[in-house]
């Protein structure tokens, strides 16, 4: 059973930076096709970065594109999102997702896909 942890979430002030952190508990993070979705109240949880197995990948929704990045620690079975210049449209309970059984190099994987989650952690910029 893999379990994801995450952490680093909290509170921000309009152009900070966060960084998010998601210890997976699996033999090889490299196998997993990972990533990092988001959710505010009454809506659908929304894909910002993706990775595909090995590292090999990176995917990042429009919204976020050359703000946040998406950064593999094989060593230590980790997956960091950087979260840099925060607006308020960026306040949401963040995820990481972990999956192996699906297809992750064509850029980031619908949340439906993923079957390994994390327990969330809170964004809030203003």
């Amino acid at each position: 059973h893999v379990q994801l942890v995450e952490s680093g979430g909290g509170s921000v002030q309009v152009g900070g930076s966060l960084r998010l952190s998601c210890v997976a508990s699996v033999g090889t993070i490299g196998r997993y096709c990972m990533g990092w979705f988001r959710q505010i109240p009454d809506k659908e949880r929304e894909g910002v970065a993706g990775m595909s197995t090995g590292g090999r990948n990176e995917y990042y929704a429009d919204s976020v594109k050359g703000r946040f990045s998406i950064v593999q620690d094989d060593d230590q079975n980790t997956v960091h999102l950087q979260m840099n210049s925060l607006n308020p449209d960026d306040t949401a309970v963040y995820y990481c997702a972990a999956d192996k059984s699906i297809l992750c190099s064509y850029g980031i994987v619908p949340a439906t896909r993923f079957n390994y989650w994390g327990q969330g952690t809170q964004v809030t910029v203003s």
